[in-house]
């Protein structure tokens, strides 16, 4: 579903600031993998993340989505096989509508748009029992305007916008790193459950090594714009995070020092 072949993502080319970030790092996923990419702080998550999205072209090498090659491909047009869930509960959704009007407005992405057509009842009737499977009481909120909800509703109603079309890959780009532990975990056990409902490829960017432990089948560690572990199967259901840091430090040679991935 997600080949990305031997690319290269250099800032500031040619100058004193030059920055390498990516260094000719290929990754594939099969379809319905879910997979979790840890790393410190500079190791090239969020640039992988970007690069998949579109946010900006890579300096060399390919990526494929579902066959399609999507190299060149602007953002918007990259958009329509994808799903993204952002760091920031602010971003993803329109705070000054109701929750019905952006559920309704993921369902029609990628289709034409006017101002004639408004949300009919039995669109609202299936958005409310989304809603429902998210046990949050939203589906008795449905008019809210979304920029009233906490945090933690906001980031599962964005969920729900970004799997609504059931999009070919799902980015999760450290979707609950701004909101605290109980919150987070909700945020977490709602994602698990639409990725397996629905099946979705999923690429996952966390800062929590418990939480990259804990989800999905394969997890990825990256470091200075390699990846430096891939592990699954029975292998990533026994991993600890002592299991973890010791194999960090022999594939990549020095010791892992992000406190805040390691204590979460």
């Amino acid at each position: 579903m997600l080949k990305v072949n031997e690319i290269s993502k250099v800032f500031n080319p040619g100058t004193v600031n030059e920055k390498l970030a990516l260094d000719r790092l290929s990754l594939t996923l099969n379809e319905g993998d879910f997979v979790t990419v840890i790393g410190g702080n500079g190791a090239g998550k969020s640039t992988l993340l970007n690069a998949v999205a579109g946010t900006w072209y890579v300096s060399a090498g390919s990526i494929l989505i579902d066959d399609v090659d999507v190299t060149r491909m602007s953002e918007h047009k990259r958009a329509k096989y994808l799903g993204r869930v952002f760091q920031d509960p602010m971003m993803g959704t329109a705070a000054t509508m109701g929750i019905d009007e952006n559920l309704a407005l993921a369902s029609r992405r990628g289709t034409m748009r006017g101002l004639g057509r408004g949300i009919t009842h039995k669109e609202r009737e299936h958005y409310k029992e989304l809603l429902e499977t998210l046990d949050l009481g939203l589906e008795n909120r449905i008019t809210t305007k979304v920029g009233l909800l906490s945090g933690g509703q906001r980031q599962a109603v964005t969920l729900l916008m970004a799997s609504l079309k059931k999009p070919k890959l799902l980015l999760l780009d450290e979707h609950t790193a701004a909101l605290d532990p109980k919150t987070a975990a909700k945020v977490l056990e709602t994602t698990e459950q639409i990725v397996r409902r629905d099946n979705l490829t999923t690429l996952m960017i966390t800062h929590n090594m418990r939480d990259a432990i804990a989800h999905g089948n394969r997890l990825i560690m990256m470091d200075n714009g390699h990846i430096v572990l891939d592990i699954s199967g029975d292998e990533k259901k026994k991993l600890t995070v002592d299991d973890l840091m010791e194999k960090f430090a022999v594939a990549a040679g020095q010791e892992f020092d992000n406190d805040q991935a390691i204590l979460g």
